[in-house]
This record gives structure tokens, C-alpha cells and sequence, in this order.
């Protein structure tokens, strides 16, 4: 188990804790930005193949994805975008509290993030379930009768990969919120050292970026 050695406090707050395997807080901070920035390398990696899937079959099937987009909620995806990047703001400003060492600003700034994540995942099972009476989901409940059953089938086969992707990474950036929130509020961070408050800040907002790709891509294809 590693062991941490106090360090000397920069602000109001806990004191940063550096592991014994880094000289100083400085490089730790900068070691644990370098992972970050590496794993969202690896998910950038992830969904860009998504995204190229998608843009081939598009190109393949260019009437049958203008048809099906006209099937997607447009409401219910552009009310979805407004809430993810309202929270990209409140995740920001718990970010900019954390690094002045405003406790409750930052733990209420997280705690409105996770309202608004949850909110988000909240709209989008609800315009799930809209799809399954509407019986769109390939492979469980498609009934589609229209023309180009293929294509469409295709484009809804995407749309369930990629939003459910994404959904599974919002869910797991809550949980993460939820945890840094708790340690907030524990007083565990402070001017001085805020590192994971800026490392989930860093992953949430890569969060909301590959909504607002998805978004054209399944609401706007058919309307543009």
C-alpha cells in the first residue's frame, strides 16, 4: 500500500497528501493530468470508431438515415443538449471553487452537475421508451414497415450503440461526481490540492462534447 506524507497547506482546507513515490505535489498533479489526458486518448479512440461507422454507413445509405432521423425525438434531444451543457457550466464553476477553496460552492456546484446528469439520463430512457412503442429498437422490438427497412434498421442499430455508450459513460462520470462531492464535502480538498476535482471535470466535459457530435447526427440529419 502506499504510503502519503502531509504537505503543507495553500489554502483553507484539507492538506494535500503526496504519494511516496512523487518528489512533490507538482509532479503528482501533473502525473495524474498526463493519465487523464491518456485515458481520454483511449475513449477518443473508442468513440471515433463509432464515428466512423457511422459516417460509412451514412454515406451507403444517405435516404434511409434522412428518413429515420424524422423518427427521433428532435424535442426531447435538443431540451438533452441544453441540459448537458448547462452542466459542462456547473462543472466548471465547481472546478473554479475548488481551485479558490470554496467548499460549499464546490460541493453545491457538483451536486447541481449530478441533478442535471441525472436529468439527462432520465429524458433519454424516457425517449427510449417512446422508440420501443414506437417499435424501432433492431433486434428486440422492430417493426418498421416503411421504405428502406434496412437502412433504417441500420441507423437505429447506431443510435442505440452510440447514445447507450454515452449513456454508460454519463453514468459512470455520476458515480464519479458523487464520490469527488462526498470528499468535498468532507473537507478533503482545498486551493492547494484539487486535482480530482479538475480530473472529473476534465472527463465530464468530454462527456458532453461527444453529445453534441451525436446530437447533429441522429436529431438534425433529417431537418438540416
Amino acid at each position: 500500500m502506499l504510503t502519503t506524507r502531509e504537505m503543507p497547506m495553500a489554502a483553507e482546507g484539507s492538506p494535500a497528501t503526496v504519494a511516496s513515490h512523487f518528489a512533490d505535489a507538482e509532479r503528482q498533479e501533473t502525473a495524474a493530468n498526463l493519465g487523464m489526458w491518456i485515458f481520454l486518448t483511449t475513449e477518443v479512440l473508442f468513440f471515433g470508431v463509432l464515428f466512423a461507422g457511422y459516417t460509412v454507413t451514412r454515406v451507403l445509405h444517405a435516404d434511409a438515415f434522412a428518413l429515420a432521423g424524422r423518427h427521433t425525438d428532435v424535442l426531447l434531444g435538443s431540451i438533452n443538449t441544453a441540459v448537458l451543457l448547462t452542466s459542462s457550466l456547473t462543472m466548471a464553476l465547481a472546478v473554479r471553487a475548488g481551485s479558490i477553496g470554496w467548499r460549499r460552492r464546490c460541493v453545491a456546484w457538483l451536486a447541481v452537475t449530478l441533478v442535471l446528469g441525472t436529468v439527462f439520463l432520465g429524458i433519454k430512457g424516457y425517449e427510449w421508451h417512446l422508440e420501443w412503442l414506437e417499435g424501432l429498437v433492431p433486434g428486440l422490438h422492430f417493426d418498421y414497415a416503411g421504405p428502406d427497412v434496412p437502412g433504417v434498421e441500420l441507423f437505429f442499430f447506431l443510435y442505440f450503440v452510440m447514445t447507450g455508450a454515452h449513456a454508460v459513460h454519463l453514468g459512470i462520470g455520476i458515480l464519479v461526481v458523487a464520490a469527488i462531492a462526498v470528499l468535498a464535502a468532507r473537507g478533503r480538498f482545498s486551493a492547494g490540492y484539487h486535482t480530482p476535482v479538475v480530473l472529473s471535470g476534465l472527463y465530464w466535459h468530454f462527456i458532453d462534447v461527444v453529445w453534441i457530435f451525436l446530437y447533429p447526427l441522429f436529431y438534425l440529419v433529417a431537418r438540416s
